[in-house]
């Protein structure tokens, strides 16, 4: 998909190429051979379907930097190429090469598997005339409510939101949190692989026209 001189691509499950001025992976997971490399990669946790080494082994080339939490550390140890590693924690901005990337709280609120106190994160990235919002493995979270200014904003706004449910939101809480947040385009994700099937990502597509929210369902690359 096109929008504004920026590309975002679904990889399937959680994993999306993004490129504008630079090429840019989040979470990829079980991705085909072939992908151009990376500039950026940015890993939201460590958990096996968000931070899997086997796959950024087919995109990283020297100088490639991977932004991840500290958990994600011991992990990415060694690639055949020098990278650099980035630690990030919750709420933190960073800048890299005009690519403005800030760390945004990801967990759970009635479930285990993705604690607050654990530190993980989605990711804002503002890329030339497009605001990206990697919401990350979430619940529809009171934090959310901040990024309500970046609707009003003269910027593209395009929320990834996942959809599947047990490990994160349904796609009736995915719906709410896009009607919280307001994004220009929601797109839908989380589903097909792990937990989530096609039919949620219809389901919060249906929920979402209900309240005028636009969205589209990707196909995977």
């Amino acid at each position: 998909m096109q929008i504004k001189g920026t590309s975002v691509d679904w990889l399937g499950h959680s994993g999306f190429l993004i490129k504008n001025s630079k090429t840019i992976y989040i979470d990829p997971y079980q991705i085909k051979e072939g992908h151009e490399k990376a500039d950026i990669i940015l890993i939201t946790h460590s958990h096996y379907d968000h931070c899997s080494v086997a796959d950024m082994q087919k995109i990283v080339k020297e100088g490639t930097k991977i932004v991840m939490t500290a958990d994600c550390q011991s992990k990415i140890t060694r690639f055949d190429v020098p990278i650099e590693m980035i630690i990030v924690e919750t709420g933190q901005e960073l800048d890299l090469n005009g690519i403005r990337i800030t760390t945004i709280p990801a967990y759970n609120i009635d479930k285990h598997f993705h604690t607050k106190d654990e530190g993980w994160v989605g990711f804002m990235i503002r890329m030339g005339d497009v605001l990206i919002y990697y919401a990350g493995d979430t619940d529809l979270i009171p934090e959310m409510q901040k990024l309500t200014g970046y609707s009003g904003s003269d910027k593209t706004f395009i929320a990834l939101l996942p959809v599947g449910g047990r490990f994160v939101m349904t796609a009736e809480e995915a719906s709410e949190a896009a009607k919280l947040i307001k994004p220009s385009l929601a797109i839908p994700m989380h589903y097909g692989t792990i937990s989530g099937t096609l039919k949620d990502a219809e389901e919060f597509c249906e929920l979402c026209s209900e309240h005028g929210i636009k969205t589209k369902i990707l196909e995977k690359v």
